[in-house]
């Protein structure tokens, strides 16, 4: 070999010992990006886990909740014969809207009876006035009868004692006397009753006495009966039960016929577990979310807690005093009241519901250090 080919060789020779501490360099950086990677794949673990205790307790949920709405009763005040009929199952109806309607002639009879009535008692009121104008005057006139009896005794006895009247004259005198007494006496008797018949004022309209306005409330509760066979609808909401509602069918009075489902008084009950109440309170938000309309939340708000368990108020609460109890969880009902208006009926009253409330508050750190819960 030639001294240029070794020194062209040298170089060569030499390049691979140059170039191996350029690719050795990076490891360490490439190390430590794995082994920061490393750390933090626990550390976000541990955050992630720790967000969801922290924020785990905020919510409370069940699906064991309802629809709910006001349902009244439809029925007649008064019994009768249906003539017409303006509504049909699942129809809609506002405030005030006709329902049906009973045979009203046997009410408007009664009506005119009752007008018939109080005329009459009008009549026998005005007769009464002039049945005391007549005692006043008879009083009147007994009284004058009497004086003058008494001044013609007076006279006679004067005549008398000085000897002109005789004895029969004298004893006329008296007995006339006694009799216009007598007569002044049943004059003021007479007066005395048809001042009371007249309710002891006889200057007092005639609309005033007892009897007219007996009369008064008669033809009042008449007329109150032929209002009554007209039923209308007391709110808003869906006729409900009504298919076999038909004219002619005879109705009893306070006999329910069909349900009226108020549109206007929607809430929501959720019955929750007794372990879940703990942070529960009335006006705390929630979201409730129908299952014959999934995906599509609606605001609500707690409204009441109730007073009792379901068991508790049930037909049959059970009785745990036999020895053989075994502890169940259970449930509370919670009322809430939407806040948002919901097409009805697009969702049924009944409906299946899941209800997620906002307590406002999540675990604590301290729940996982029970024995430093004390000291926090």
């Amino acid at each position: 070999m030639s001294t240029t080919d070794a020194k062209d060789a040298t170089p060569e020779a030499s390049a691979p010992q140059t170039a191996a501490p350029q690719t050795a360099a990076p490891a360490a950086p490439k190390k430590k990006r794995r082994l920061g990677l490393m750390l933090s794949v626990p550390v976000v673990i541990l955050a992630g886990v720790a967000g969801v205790w922290l924020t785990g307790g905020r919510y409370e949920t069940t699906e064991n909740a309802n629809l709910k709405q006001a349902r009244i009763a439809i029925a007649s005040d008064i019994g009768g014969r249906v003539v017409e009929v303006d509504v049909a199952d699942n129809q809609r109806v506002k405030a005030g809207d006709l329902l049906f309607k009973v045979d009203d002639q046997p009410y408007r009879l009664a009506v005119s009876q009752a007008e018939a009535a109080l005329a009459s008692a009008r009549l026998q009121v005005e007769q009464l006035k002039v049945a005391y104008n007549q005692a006043v005057t008879r009083a009147k006139l007994a009284a004058e009868t009497l004086d003058y009896q008494t001044s013609e005794l007076a006279r006679q006895r004067a005549l008398s004692e000085k000897g002109v009247a005789s004895v029969t004259s004298l004893d006329d005198a008296e007995h006339q006397e006694r009799l216009a007494e007598e007569e002044n006496i049943v004059a003021q008797q007479g007066v005395d009753n048809a001042l009371a018949a007249l309710g002891g004022a006889p200057d007092a309209p005639v609309d005033s006495h007892p009897a007219v306005q007996a009369a008064q409330v008669a033809l009042d509760e008449a007329k109150y009966n032929l209002s009554l066979t007209t039923v209308r609808a007391p709110a808003d909401g869906v006729v409900y039960q009504a298919a076999s509602f038909k004219p002619g069918q005879y109705v009893n009075a306070g006999s329910s016929l069909f349900a009226l489902v108020e549109t206007g008084d929607t809430w929501i009950d959720a019955n929750f577990k007794e372990t879940q109440l703990a942070k529960i309170r009335e006006g705390q938000e929630a979201e409730v979310t129908f299952d014959q309309m999934p995906g599509r939340p609606f605001k609500a708000r707690v409204q009441a807690i109730g007073a009792g368990t379901g068991a508790e108020f049930s037909l049959l609460p059970a009785q745990n005093a036999t020895g053989n109890w075994v502890k169940v969880t259970q449930r509370v009902p919670v009322r809430l009241a939407l806040e948002e208006a919901v097409d009805m009926p697009a969702l049924a009253t009944g409906v299946s519901a899941e209800v997620k409330v906002d307590t406002g508050a999540g675990n604590s750190v301290w729940d996982l250090f029970p024995a430093f819960a004390g000291t926090k």
